[in-house]
């Protein structure tokens, strides 16, 4: 990747001129990442191109956390017209593949990042819009819109949306807090490499319920969760917090919404945006989503999955729409 035109003096105004700027691995958006080096300093530099990128979300929650004590980067210069942003260097260590290569950490590491919700979840929501029913619903029809579609299924819309709409009061019960809905372990960096794990990717902040990010965490779409630790680090957050059936409740509800959600945004990477490699984490989501519509509360959506969306057509849509 190059670096942006206006990288070098707006590095030089923030006290790192003629530093080293190199590459960093990016996301799924428009933003790019580059570590500046000078010396035995770091930092990162995030590249968020205006009009498809708008920094502020980033920077107003990544403060936010930092101000409550939790381990979001600290912000070291901003230029809002180009787009740059300079923040605090975490390292390369993130939690994913450190629990992929030694196994024997992924319970206390879990743990970390359980308890890391535990302790937002005790904050009143940041200054964020709600996560609203005309949300969850917006994001569940990213299935129709584009996985329905690239199989060549045409689903039935007003019965789904009638489907989500009888089972979205349980995620929207409950306590408020603050959801940063990307929250999982491709996410989390081992700060220093130490156990102190690190938030990233949290510009898409909504206030909503306290399951979300559990689901984004235990049901991840990068990496499979054993079902057994999934259920093992449900319990520490409930005996902790005390939550209840209810709280179960609106974990599978927002666990279908979220994996329904996922399978339209890995397809439209694929379709629209050429990233061929999302495409083959469906079957992984379609899993998960499974699982979660087998959950008494939502028998509504699952019976329209069932009549729509036969189970051979669950899965990688580059294969099937190539069968």
């Amino acid at each position: 990747m190059t670096p942006p035109a206006a990288a070098a003096d707006f590095l030089a105004a923030n006290g790192w001129e003629g530093a080293d700027i190199l590459p960093v691995a990016g996301d799924a958006s428009f933003r790019r990442y580059f570590r500046v080096v000078a010396g035995d300093r770091s930092a990162i530099l995030m590249d968020a191109p205006p009009p498809q990128e708008d920094p502020r979300p980033f920077i107003e929650i990544a403060r936010w956390l930092g101000a409550r004590g939790f381990a979001a980067p600290a912000i070291h210069g901003v230029d809002l017209d180009r787009g740059l942003v300079l923040l605090d260097d975490f390292g390369d260590i993130r939690m994913r593949e450190t629990v992929d290569e030694q196994a024997g950490r992924a319970t206390g590491l879990y743990e970390a990042a359980i308890d890391i919700l535990i302790a937002l979840h005790k904050h009143e929501a940041g200054p964020l819009a709600p996560y609203d029913r005309p949300v969850l619903h917006r994001e569940a029809n990213l299935l129709t819109e584009w996985y329905c579609p690239a199989v060549g299924i045409e689903a039935d819309q007003a019965g789904y949306d009638a489907a989500w709409d009888k089972v979205f009061d349980a995620a929207l019960a409950g306590p408020i807090v603050t959801v940063l809905r990307d929250y999982h372990a491709e996410n989390l960096m081992l700060i220093g490499g130490t156990d102190t794990l690190g938030l990233l990717d949290f510009q898409d902040a909504l206030a909503g319920h306290p399951a979300y990010d559990l689901v984004s965490l235990l049901q991840d779409a990068r990496r499979d969760v054993d079902p057994a630790l999934e259920s093992v680090m449900l319990a520490r957050y409930k005996r902790i917090t005390g939550a209840g059936e209810d709280f179960d409740i609106a974990y599978h509800v927002l666990g279908a919404q979220r994996n329904a959600k996922i399978v339209g945004i890995f397809t439209r990477l694929w379709k629209r945006d050429g990233k061929l490699r999302y495409s083959a984490l469906c079957p992984r989501v379609w899993r998960y989503l499974e699982r979660d519509l087998a959950h008494p509360a939502l028998a509504p959506v699952k019976a329209w999955f069932d009549a729509n969306v036969p189970a051979d057509m669950r899965g990688d849509p580059m294969v099937i729409f190539g069968q």
